[in-house]
């Protein structure tokens, strides 16, 4: 079973971000599963979120045979010529690349909509944990650094430091480079999790880039990371109110619609 988690971003007012719906998976078995989880109940609450045209009640289980059309829509097709190329930007192997796994390196976002896909992170036997994603906001960054990220080479080691007054999100993990250029920033859903680990171990986080995919490669896709580390003892990450099932226990039903 893999485990994906939808986020929704309030671009209207606030900017903010909630993650609003999980997707359970198992491709082995055609089972399908997204539900609404109690980060949809706080941004319908503070933001106005309404139910996905998709996804219309906010209370039911949906289940279906195949990846519902709005996760799968937003990753590119095999059957196009780039796609070997696509891959190799997110540093997956084409025999084991799917459209899951796609998404929780790509984050499946699109200019149409405020959504954005990410992974569950999981524990490790060891209580580590890795993590692949895209630097986000690395455009936004003064010009020294700008010139810092163009001499930028796979395989070099970042910090990362937690910020206090992001304007955006107060909270964030800014990522520098060994020579002090903060140079983008973490996806926001690393944050309230990684500072707990941080705080208990901070030796213990470390950060490389994998690689740089210089253009035509899309903005969002020019920096891959690769972060890793321990969580504090007996810690589950993505556990918490927010990403709890919304309301009472869902009801479970079957997909029927086509909507995106």
């Amino acid at each position: 079973m893999k485990t994906l988690f939808l986020a929704w971003q309030d671009a209207a007012a606030s900017r903010q971000w909630f993650p609003i719906g999980r997707l359970d998976a198992d491709p082995t078995r055609d089972d399908y599963r997204f539900a609404y989880i109690r980060g949809a109940e706080l941004a319908h609450e503070k933001a106005g979120l309404e139910p996905l045209d998709a996804f219309p009640d906010f209370t039911e289980t949906y289940r279906a045979s195949e990846l519902f059309p709005l996760f799968k829509n937003r990753v590119l097709t095999p059957e196009r010529v780039d796609f070997p190329e696509y891959l190799r930007q997110l540093d997956i192997d084409p025999e084991h690349a799917d459209p899951l796994e796609i998404l929780a390196v790509s984050g499946g976002t699109r200019q149409t909509d405020s959504l954005e896909v990410f992974p569950k992170i999981h524990l490790n036997a060891d209580g580590g944990f890795h993590c692949k994603f895209l630097l986000h906001g690395w455009s936004h960054v003064n010009p020294a650094a700008q010139e810092r990220l163009q001499t930028l080479q796979a395989g070099e080691s970042l910090v990362v430091a937690i910020e206090l007054n992001n304007p955006v999100s107060g909270l964030a993990l800014q990522l520098e480079t060994s020579d002090y250029h903060m140079i983008g920033w973490t996806p926001r859903y690393l944050v309230n999790d990684l500072v707990k680990a941080i705080a208990a171990s901070p030796s213990d986080i470390s950060a490389r880039l994998v690689q740089v995919n210089p253009a035509p490669a899309p903005s969002k896709q020019r920096y891959l990371i690769c972060l890793q580390g321990h969580w504090p003892e007996n810690y589950e990450p993505m556990s918490g109110d927010e990403y709890q099932p919304f309301g009472a226990p869902n009801r479970v039903a079957p997909f029927l619609g086509d909507n995106r």
